[in-house]
């Protein structure tokens, strides 16, 4: 029996988590603390956050700017807020709802053909977004 794998390097006897890696079990732990709201209000701001970068709203401008990845993201995030409205309190919803509605009106603003009113990104979920 050989001490390499079968792309020629050393096998080791390590663990992942011996290596370096994070172990499975104390990750698992780690979400298992986190209550379900943080959870949806994280995605809900990473959502945000990307569509602001696909919208071109970032320093770099129309680097990043693509307005079909934007829509996509602005259209799960408003799916998930509906979702998720009444799972998370008026505290947390208000301002995502405010960013959501602010992302809207940038990708209408950033659209060289607007949507009809109500057919926007998350507009079926929000209804009509208008400025």
């Amino acid at each position: 029996m050989s001490d390499t794998s079968p792309e020629g390097s050393p096998a080791s006897a390590e663990s992942p988590a011996a290596a370096g890696s994070p172990d499975f079990d104390d990750m698992t732990r780690d979400i298992a603390e986190v209550p379900a709201v943080e959870v949806l209000v994280t995605v809900a701001v990473n959502l945000m956050s990307a569509a602001a970068v696909k919208l071109g709203l970032t320093e770099d401008g129309d680097k990043y700017k693509d307005l079909d990845e934007a829509r996509k993201l602005v259209h799960a995030l408003a799916g998930l807020l509906d979702a998720s409205a009444t799972e998370i309190s008026s505290f947390h919803a208000a301002p995502l709802r405010d960013g959501l509605k602010s992302l809207q009106l940038a990708f209408r603003e950033a659209s060289v053909v607007p949507d009809e009113p109500g057919q926007g990104p998350g507009e079926k979920y929000t209804g009509p977004v208008y400025g």
